[in-house]
């Protein structure tokens, strides 16, 4: 699981040897081999999630999901991530980017290495999962294996649910190839013999609807014992011949075809935003084809007449020994047993917050921090459960990016508008597959009287915040949530993040201000505490902060920096560190996901170490650290350092003020992940990717872990 040295590292050991000013004007930091390509850096990330399901020492139905995880992942890379550069390279717009690798070296290099992994990912769930999952009596019955009673109830399961919603197409002139839905799942049958008008088709497409479930659980009076399943495809394919009566089946095979799922609105030219989106979801069903999957037994010929028929290469088809949708197999994981799975626990709820009508008197008593998933997400459910129903809240202005369409966050929005506060909420309709979601979102709360606006063309509102106004005697008192994460209850039990509940004016103030240019027009803010892309994040906490750092270091003063966060792609932040690398400044950066920046480079990036740590929970916290000779500063943040965030998205980034809390949050946030020598992945020079393990005498140590058992 390794990724081959791209570009040759310039030696630079002499340059090493110099003072630091010296080093940096003898080494050009735009040298592509400075540099990763972000591509094969987001695989490596799926690679890791792969590795996961790989090893032995995690429970089996926890495996099993990071393989289904895994599929789920591989498919958005290849709608997204992967389509767009295709359409790049298809209309001569892309370019090398800062790794200086060709585009087209890219896509074969990713190409490798997707053939690889998907083959691993096969022989895993066919050669280890499934067997265990069979001693732990959960079977998948193939069709060779069925009985005599289970037969008849598959056939009689096949006329009441499947054959009523099938559309089986014969191909000739007056039945063309049928556009296909995205990632659905699909037949090709080949068939002998005249149907009911004398035609010999010889070829069929039978799609399978997507109402259907792809996993089905027989009942136990036809089973001997367990949990036991059979595959829809393993179905159709036995019925194949009774959806064309009178004809031979000669072959079954299913097939699966990946489009590209990226929306394009010409926000200039567009009077209303949320229409224009109505009409491109529907064509992300239709987008273009960016891969095949096909079993493997499909004969040769059929494989080259189906690329023919989406225009796809020998590169683009991947044959796989099992369901082409690993993903929709999740059912199964409801069957778990406890051994099966991560130990359960239950998410701490302090106890001043455990009454949600005493939210504003405890965000008085001080600052709040919260740490998900181990601290309940609840309370800032409270917060807006409060502040929806107390006669003294007069307004609530909230951002919301991903929330769900049944979530409580949306009920009392509603209803503290329909208790006649003045509600105001960002809807970001482009967060990508929440579109449809969120468009729902935006109609009810219209409907219910709450003020909509859909952020600022041309940037996502990627940015996390709530803001009460509460009439308290004679004055107006404003509270405020600032959070890394999503208003989403759910995410906030899966992924790693942060929640500041604060009534610190200054804060309160920062954060008015930017709800101000959400909603109206005028210059940039000037704000005290937070800082907020497009317009200051990037230099001003990011930039200055590292210089700072840097001078400390050289003028002989302790220096350190420790970023956490998604990816890491921004090349003048990358230029900064090298150079504050170069000073002799202390860099630890803990980066799930894409990092284009290379650690260990002599004379560039000696003092940079990067590690990724995937594990039970997706960690989604951003938190930005610097050292400042003993003051140290930490921030939480929306943003990952990429350039959309940076510079296309509204993002904040907001201080820890409370000194304690400043502390725990660098203890839980920062210092715990780089003890980690279980699911930290350490990065090499190349790209590639080594697992920490315990050296010999070394207790095992998981950060994730060692949260669940500290705060649950």
């Amino acid at each position: 699981m390794t990724t081959k040295q791209t570009a040759p590292i310039p030696d630079t050991s002499q340059a090493a040897n110099e003072s630091a000013e010296p080093v940096e004007n003898t080494i050009d930091l735009n040298d592509s081999a400075y540099y990763t390509n972000r591509y094969i850096s987001l695989l490596e990330f799926n690679l890791r999630v792969l590795a996961q399901a790989e090893d032995t020492t995690l429970p089996l139905m926890e495996r099993l999901k990071f393989l289904l995880i895994f599929s789920s992942n591989m498919d958005e890379f290849f709608e997204v991530r992967l389509a767009g550069l295709q359409r790049d390279i298809a209309f001569n717009q892309a370019r090398p980017e800062s790794d200086g690798l060709h585009p087209k070296e890219v896509l074969k290099i990713i190409s490798d290495k997707c053939h690889a992994a998907i083959e691993r990912q096969y022989s895993l769930l066919n050669d280890e999962l499934l067997p265990l999952l069979a001693q732990e009596n959960i079977h998948f019955i193939a069709r060779d294996s069925w009985t005599a009673p289970q037969v008849q109830w598959i056939k009689h399961y096949f006329r009441q649910q499947v054959a009523p919603v099938l559309t089986p197409i014969g191909l000739d002139l007056a039945h063309p190839f049928p556009r296909l839905v995205n990632k659905s799942l699909n037949f090709l049958v080949t068939l002998e013999g005249n149907d009911a008008f004398g035609r010999q088709l010889g070829l069929a497409v039978v799609p399978a609807p997507k109402s259907l479930p792809r996993i089905i659980r027989m009942p136990d009076e036809v089973c001997e014992s367990g949990d036991n399943f059979i595959f829809l495809s393993s179905i159709i394919h036995y019925h194949a011949g009774y959806l064309f009566p009178g004809m031979k089946s000669t072959g079954c095979y299913q097939f699966r075809l990946t489009r590209n799922s990226d929306l394009f609105v010409d926000e200039e030219k567009v009077e209303d935003l949320s229409t224009a989106l109505r009409g491109e979801l529907y064509s992300r069903r239709y987008g273009e084809e960016v891969r095949l999957e096909v079993a493997d037994n499909m004969p040769d010929e059929l494989i080259d007449f189906l690329l023919n028929k989406f225009g796809l290469d020998d590169t683009q088809i991947y044959k796989v020994n099992g369901p082409v949708n690993l993903t929709r197999m999740m059912s199964v994981l409801d069957v778990a047993k406890p051994h099966h799975e991560f130990p359960s626990f239950k998410p701490k709820l302090p106890s001043d917050l455990q009454r949600s009508d005493r939210m504003f008197a405890a965000i008085n008593s001080g600052d709040i921090l919260l740490n998900h998933p181990y601290e309940s997400f609840q309370p800032v459910i409270y917060f807006l459960r409060q502040a929806s129903r107390d006669p003294d809240v007069v307004a609530i202005k909230q951002t919301l990016y991903r929330t769900g369409t049944n979530s409580e966050i949306l009920d009392l929005l509603v209803e503290a508008a329909r208790n006649g506060k003045e509600v105001t909420a960002i809807v970001e309709l482009r967060a990508r597959f929440d579109e449809e979601s969120n468009l729902e979102i935006a109609a009810r709360l219209q409907e219910a009287g709450v003020v909509v606006v859909y952020g600022i063309v041309g940037h996502k509102t990627h940015a996390k915040m709530m803001l009460v106004v509460r009439r308290e005697g004679a004055k107006l008192k404003r509270y405020v949530h600032l959070g890394t994460g999503n208003y989403h209850a759910g995410n906030a039990r899966l992924y790693s993040d942060y929640s500041l509940l604060t009534c610190n004016e200054e804060l309160a103030e920062d954060t008015h201000k930017i709800f101000q240019e959400l909603t109206g027009m005028g210059k940039p803010a000037t704000l005290k505490h937070l800082y907020h892309s497009p317009f200051t994040l990037q230099q001003e906490l990011l930039v200055q902060h590292i210089r700072q750092e840097r001078d400390n270091a050289l003028n002989g003063l302790p220096a350190k920096i420790i970023f956490k966060c998604n990816s890491f792609t921004d090349q003048e932040v990358i230029q900064e560190l090298y150079r504050a690398s170069q000073a002799g400044v202390e860099i630890k950066l803990i980066i799930r996901g894409i990092c284009c920046l290379r650690p260990g480079i002599p004379g560039v990036s000696d003092n940079i170490e990067v590690r990724s740590v995937v594990g039970r929970f997706l960690e989604h916290t951003r938190v930005y650290y610097f050292h400042r000779n003993g003051e140290y500063s930490l921030y939480c943040a929306s943003a990952d350092l990429m350039e959309r965030n940076l510079y296309r998205r509204v993002e904040i980034s907001f201080p820890i003020l409370d000194e304690k809390l400043r502390a725990r949050a660098y203890k839980e946030g920062l210092e715990i992940y780089l003890k980690d020598n279980y699911q930290a992945w350490i990065m090499n020079t190349d790209g590639s990717y080594t697992r920490l393990e315990p050296k010999e005498g070394e207790e095992r140590l998981s950060a994730q872990a060692y949260l669940v058992e500290k705060l649950s």
